[in-house]
């Protein structure tokens, strides 16, 4: 008897668990519209003008040229010396424009040190306008 009571009390909270989203309804966000699957928000890899993006898909276009058959083996290897150096060229050139991006961004981060370096500091009023002071135009004590 203790089993069967068991069984049901297990039951019935497997049953509330399972139904309670139903009870409680739904959480809904936005409606979704039409405009949210506009044919600009995706575009294909093979529309993509990305010289490096070209170039990988022609490479692997003519890996399955040649499993299927329709590129000699001669064929395939000048194909894929070509379009490897066009993608190694194009990664190269990506990597380049990443790097002189992090440099510009390194040049403004030292500025901005600089900036910081170059303010005195109050121990009492914080940090103060006056660069070239030696002692705080607020309270008289001398600048860190």
């Amino acid at each position: 008897m203790l089993e069967l009571l068991a069984g049901a009390a297990v039951a019935v909270v497997a049953l509330a668990i399972i139904l309670e989203p139903l009870v409680r309804g739904i959480r809904r966000g936005p409606p979704v519209t039409p405009a949210d699957f506009a044919e600009d928000a995706f575009t294909p890899l093979e529309e993509s003008e990305s010289p490096k993006i070209q170039a990988l898909l022609a490479l692997k276009e003519i890996e399955f040229d040649r499993a299927t058959g329709k590129l000699s083996d001669e064929d395939y290897a000048q194909l894929k010396a070509s379009y490897a150096q066009q993608a190694l060229a194009a990664i190269e050139v990506e990597e380049r424009e990443a790097d002189d991006a992090a440099e510009a961004e390194d040049a403004a981060e030292a500025l901005v040190r600089q900036a910081r370096a170059q303010v005195r500091t109050c121990p009492e009023c914080g940090p103060r306008p006056e660069s070239e002071a030696s002692f705080c135009s607020n309270c008289g004590r001398a600048l860190v």
